[in-house]
């Protein structure tokens, strides 16, 4: 049994979900090595029937039940219908993927599910599989990967806060929203605000003031007001910055899940918590806050003004 969960019935994991590209299948790599390095005996369970060509070692594949590219050619179906389909496969063969997961037990399990939002929104079929999943003692954590980009942009932003919380609403798990590549994030553009505005979607009212600047978010100026009062009237929606290529990064993401899904630290994973983080002390690169992004950015924005009044 993983610590924590030592003389109980009990599994702890997480479901990685996410829109197409917001790196879950990349989180889950860097996840299973996070994990592995504290002492945990980690299995990743790829639940995305698309996905052919899996970076790491998979304990269960539900390529052994369904592929994506089986159903589309065999009813005709699309992309986006054929997820649904295998989806509803996979419910409808539940005893399959139980008979198959009592092999992991002991285990913490990652869940890589597909990146159709409509899943996880309104569909039904993966959620009810996550409550299946819960009824076989699995005490999980959605952890929902959106791009950092999208905080250049805040009609996106806005967009994507809708889409977090009607995640939210519909998966019906422990919930820790997460923007990531924060390390390319400057790569996107300029943000209106500094970093943890967004992390903490603190108020939104000025963020509907710089979308009046533009001449085409200001004839929806009332929709975004309502949109933006549904968000903060559930108060719901907070978010936690990861660059998987950092210690630090993934040790806030890894307690902010541990608290999400009840596992609780034994003392040798604290130690070999205590030993991984100390060896990055020399690392190349930091993340020890939700500024240290913003301040970089800053700086490179400053350098290229005085440069500018420098030429003059």
């Amino acid at each position: 049994m993983a610590e924590g969960s030592r003389g109980s019935s009990l599994a702890f994991g997480q479901v990685v979900i996410g829109p197409p590209g917001s790196g879950k299948t990349t989180y889950c790599q860097a996840m299973r090595a996070f994990l592995a390095r504290l002492g945990r005996s980690v299995a990743v369970v790829n639940l995305d029937p698309a996905n052919e060509a899996l970076p790491w070692p998979c304990a269960l594949d539900i390529g052994e039940l369904v592929t994506l590219p089986d159903v589309m050619a065999s009813l005709g179906l699309g992309p986006n219908g054929g997820l649904l389909y295998c989806m509803e496969y996979l419910e409808a063969n539940a005893d399959w993927l139980r008979e198959r997961l009592r092999g992991l037990r002991g285990h913490y399990v990652l869940f890589d599910c597909p990146g159709q939002v409509e899943l996880y929104t309104h569909h039904q079929a993966l959620k009810n599989v996550l409550a299946q999943l819960a009824k076989w003692d699995f005490r999980l954590a959605a952890v929902h990967l959106v791009d950092s980009h999208y905080c250049t942009d805040p009609g996106k932003f806005i967009s994507v806060l809708c889409t977090s919380l009607s995640t939210m609403l519909h998966v019906e798990l422990p919930h820790v929203n997460i923007l990531s590549k924060m390390d390319l994030i400057e790569q996107y553009g300029k943000l209106a605000f500094n970093l943890d505005y967004y992390t903490e979607v603190l108020d939104l009212s000025y963020l509907l003031d710089h979308l009046a600047s533009d001449p085409f978010f200001r004839n929806f100026r009332r929709l975004n007001e309502k949109l933006v009062e549904v968000i903060e009237d559930y108060s719901l929606v907070s978010f936690v910055p990861l660059n998987v290529q950092d210690k630090q990064s993934m040790q806030q993401v890894v307690q902010a899940v541990d608290k999400a899904n009840g596992y609780s630290f034994g003392e040798r994973e604290q130690r070999s918590l205590e030993a991984l983080m100390s060896a990055a002390v020399g690392a190349d690169f930091h993340f020890s806050s939700t500024l240290a992004v913003q301040e970089k950015y800053v700086q490179s924005q400053d350098k290229a003004v005085e440069e500018e009044v420098m030429d003059l």
